[in-house]
């Protein structure tokens, strides 16, 4: 192929970020556009296209599209002549504000149009953001301490968002090695990050904010010793680069499988996280209310969501299984296949976070 250098990577590659306009797909155009040198064009589809997010310097290498992803037109436009396809684009819903079947329609369907493109346009690679909510934790709150890709776990896809990311996942690993349109094979990898955080994550806008007006603190309530992983953001997004890389260039160890996304942030609480990366008080309630408390004002809560869709509460049963059950999982399958280690240690993810949080507006 023409342009290709040493073990098959080319130089001047189209890459195609699905969501690129998203919490973690802004990231990741970010990074590629510092630390990608093959990077000649880079695409960002999304359905809500913002040109502020791409630094001046950077702007001759972007092109910013407007389109659905379940819309198999716009996407075979999007994709054509890519060599790279990171697919981030997702209806995320913890808090049961959206229906089952929109969730469906943008996380499965969409998926299926993008692997379909990714055929007819002669696409080599797709890296595709899963989630460890594929695995769990279940509303049971059964535990997962230090797992692997190969871990036993009951799980349970109670929760529409869970449901769609597994049958999402499940199509983009079937599609590994089919093949595209000029020849070839088509490479396909799912990275599964733990709950993300870091610059521009919502939920933590609006904790932060919440704290900043209760003097600093983060009032907590959810059991103590439910240590959570959570991962920064910017290691998600060095991670999806590294899986590209290592599948272009010596697919086979990496084709058609399945890596969970960690780093050295420590496995503390979900609420006590937070607190910490905000730079926030963590102040735990006197009392705590009983489990089964708990997962009643959930239920109660997920269901005034549906009557009242312009609530956002923050305890619903997805966020009470996320923020009360043990899971922490290892990332050492990803380090040993394709040599992924952390971009930003913890104390840099800390302080990137930190510093967006102080120039929230109303803080």
């Amino acid at each position: 192929m023409e342009g290709e250098r040493g073990g098959g990577r080319e130089v001047s590659m189209v890459y195609v970020v699905t969501g690129g306009c998203g919490f973690l797909g802004s990231h990741l155009v970010q990074l590629l556009l510092e630390a990608e040198p093959d990077l000649g064009e880079l695409r960002v589809f999304d359905l809500r296209p913002d040109p502020d997010l791409i630094p001046p310097a950077h702007a001759s290498r972007v092109r910013l599209l407007h389109g659905d992803v379940t819309d198999a037109v716009a996407m075979g436009q999007a994709l054509d002549g890519a060599h790279v396809v990171l697919h981030c684009a997702a209806l995320v819903d913890v808090w049961g504000r959206v229906s089952p079947e929109a969730i469906a329609r943008v996380n499965v369907q969409g998926t299926r149009t993008v692997i379909a493109a990714c055929r007819a346009q002669g696409v080599r690679c797709l890296i595709y953001t899963s989630s460890m909510e594929v695995v769990g934790p279940n509303t049971r709150g059964d535990p997962f301490l230090r797992g692997h890709e190969d871990s036993p776990y009951p799980t349970r896809h109670t929760e529409p968002y869970s449901r769609s990311k597994a049958q999402a996942e499940r199509l983009v690993l079937e599609a590994n090695g089919s093949r595209v349109r000029g020849g070839g094979q088509l490479v396909t990898v799912a990275l599964r990050p733990t709950g993300i955080y870091g610059e521009r994550h919502p939920l933590l806008e609006r904790l932060y904010l919440r704290g900043c007006s209760a003097g600093g603190r983060l009032f907590c309530f959810l059991p103590e010793r439910a240590e959570h992983g959570r991962v920064y953001v910017g290691n998600v997004a060095w991670m999806h680069i590294l899986a590209a890389r290592a599948a272009l260039s010596s697919p086979c160890p990496i084709s058609g499988q399945v890596f969970f996304c960690y780093d050295s942030s420590p496995p503390l609480p979900y609420e006590e996280l937070s607190a910490v990366v905000l730079g926030l008080r963590y102040h735990r309630g006197a009392l705590v209310p009983p489990v089964g408390l708990l997962r009643l004002l959930a239920a109660l809560s997920a269901l005034l969501a549906r009557v009242l869709p312009h609530r956002a509460p923050l305890l619903t049963p997805a966020t009470l299984a996320m923020g009360s059950t043990p899971f922490t999982v290892r990332t050492d399958k990803a380090n040993r296949v394709f040599g992924y280690k952390p971009l930003y240690t913890w104390e840099e993810a800390k302080e990137r976070t930190r510093e967006w949080a102080k120039g929230l507006k109303g803080s």
